[in-house]
Formats: structure tokens, C-alpha cells, sequence
């Protein structure tokens, strides 16, 4: 009988947590970075913006 991991929900998590950050990552930097920026008002957006989510 094959000896079980100790902490198996702590590879379920990490592997949820590591899925879910290459997902949503890109969309809490835009939300933190861009969208509650000072300089949201005053400056137009860049075109050349290197992000393709912008």
C-alpha cells in the first residue's frame, strides 16, 4: 500500500493558486495599475502600449 502525502491539499492549493494567478493576474494589474492611476485623467492612453490587455 503506497505511503500517502502528508499535506495533499497543499498541492491542490498551490496548483490553484499557480492557475489562478496566470489567469487572473493580467486582470488585477489592470484594475491596480491602471485603472486608480492619478494620472488616469491627464494622460491619454499609449497606443503602443507593450500590455495586450490595455
Amino acid at each position: 500500500m503506497p505511503q500517502l502525502n502528508p499535506a495533499p491539499w497543499f498541492t491542490i492549493m498551490a496548483t490553484t493558486w499557480v492557475v489562478f494567478s496566470i489567469m487572473l493576474m493580467p486582470k488585477l494589474l489592470h484594475t491596480q495599475l491602471i485603472a486608480p492611476s492619478p494620472l488616469r485623467h491627464t494622460t491619454k492612453p499609449n497606443p503602443h502600449w507593450p500590455w495586450p490587455w490595455h
